[in-house]
């Protein structure tokens, strides 16, 4: 047999088909060393960068804490012991989204991405640490507003020192230097939260109160992870929190009100499974809702979070597909391109939850990422699901009268192009 070609020696390598990603990915799932995770070194070029921060984890460390973290998130009966929190930010978007349409005539919420966002924000920090940052108050703590610009400018930064070749660092240090003072902020922010956390969880055990607290540092702290670890992975989930939950929140509506027939179906599906009642759903019900899944799965083929993800396999060449890849070679894995590839999903512009629901020769299971897979998948995705069953079942969203299609765009993360402007009316 023929050996294998060997992909060029190149800096970026598309993959564009699910069988390949497949194949990528599966490596990557159990490479000790495939994850990259954010570390700030010298800036190309010379300039220097911030010191190191502290980081998520590698190699084995990696592996173990990806399985805590998915151990306490992932599962649907995990996720159901922070309903309780995530009810109370619930009503507060609730009452937020009612102040902000009682303004408007025609009962219209404007930007409805910005409000989701520190939605998202209120309801990942819940979460993580049982604090709530004030994000849904009409008066935004000043230090909640600057990690919400921080955020920000860490994306739009991303996107312009990659963009910059290396010569023009020395002439140009500034957005570097922004960038990395965003990072130092947001790790700030996190670790500040962290640590009154973690003093909080040792002062009820010195009054001898070992009752467990559900909160994820608490959870982390009780497994031994170092402090460090801990401080890195909490500053990760509040940003992949934050941007998910925002994202599949302000999408899922918007289609939902441009198809009126769909929504009304959900609604219906909602409302038998789970009733009338405010409660976040248990995962008895959450199961009974299988237009609420498509649904999801399909705002997020539309419009994945991430756009695109690499991977980089740092110690051994590898093989994918009928490609052997050079170690270090980066490799872009392109959900967009394929969650809207005709020979996989027919009509692949047009919004169909019914095409998850009806029976139908098998699709290749990595057509469409939107999560991620195995220990690389999202570990906010079942907060995601139960904070869109929350919303959805609460109002119903028609289009801005006159408005126009907005279109998706790429900032680091997909983003919408213009502002989300929806009617919400209570139900």
């Amino acid at each position: 047999m023929s050996p294998c070609p060997r992909a060029a020696q190149q800096d970026v390598l598309p993959l564009p088909r699910p069988a390949l990603q497949e194949d990528q990915a599966q490596v990557a799932d159990h490479q000790p060393h495939a994850a990259r995770r954010v570390r700030l070194r010298a800036a190309p070029g010379g300039e220097r960068g911030a010191p190191r921060r502290s980081q998520p984890g590698e190699g084995e460390e990696w592996q173990r804490l990806r399985s805590l973290l998915g151990r306490h998130l992932l599962r649907p009966r995990a996720a159901q012991a922070y309903a309780g929190a995530l009810d109370a930010v619930v009503t507060d978007l609730l009452r937020r989204l009612q102040r902000q349409r009682d303004r408007h005539p025609q009962h219209l919420v404007p930007d409805v991405a910005t409000e989701f966002y520190k939605f998202g924000l209120e309801g990942i920090s819940s979460v993580l640490f049982g604090s709530r940052l004030g994000c849904l108050e009409p008066e935004v703590p000043r230090d909640t507003e600057t990690f919400i610009r921080s955020i920000n400018t860490m994306f739009v930064m991303t996107l312009l020192t990659m963009a910059m070749p290396r010569a023009l660092h020395r002439l140009f240090p500034k957005p570097w230097r922004t960038f990395c003072e965003a990072w130092d902020y947001m790790f700030a922010f996190a670790k500040g939260h962290v640590d009154r956390r973690v003093a909080e969880a040792a002062e009820r055990l010195s009054r001898g109160d070992a009752a467990p607290a559900p909160f994820l540092t608490d959870q982390l702290a009780r497994e031994k992870v170092p402090m460090k670890v801990i401080y890195g992975n909490v500053t990760e989930l509040l940003l992949a929190g934050v941007d998910t939950i925002s994202s599949t929140l302000s999408w899922s509506l918007y289609e939902l009100a441009r198809h009126p027939g769909v929504q009304a179906a959900l609604h219906r599906e909602i409302a038998a499974a789970a009733g009338d009642g405010a409660a976040a759903p248990s995962p008895a019900q959450l199961a009974r809702m299988p237009l609420l899944k498509a649904v999801v799965k399909e705002t997020l083929r539309l419009y994945p979070v991430i756009p695109g993800n690499g991977r980089v396999i740092a110690d051994r060449d590898i093989r994918v597909g009928d490609y052997v890849i050079p170690r270090k070679t980066l490799i872009t894995l392109c959900h967009y391109a394929t969650s809207r590839d005709g020979r996989l999903f027919p009509a692949p512009e047009a919004f169909r939850p019914e095409r998850w629901l009806r029976r139908a020769p098998a699709r290749h299971p990595f057509a469409s990422l939107p999560f991620g897979v195995g220990k690389r998948s999202c570990v906010g995705r079942r907060l995601a699901e139960l904070e869109i069953h929350l919303i959805l079942r609460c109002f119903e969203v028609q289009p801005e009268p006159g408005g126009r299609p907005v279109q998706p765009m790429t900032r680091t993360l997909l983003v919408p192009a213009a502002d989300i402007n929806l009617r919400f009316l209570s139900r």
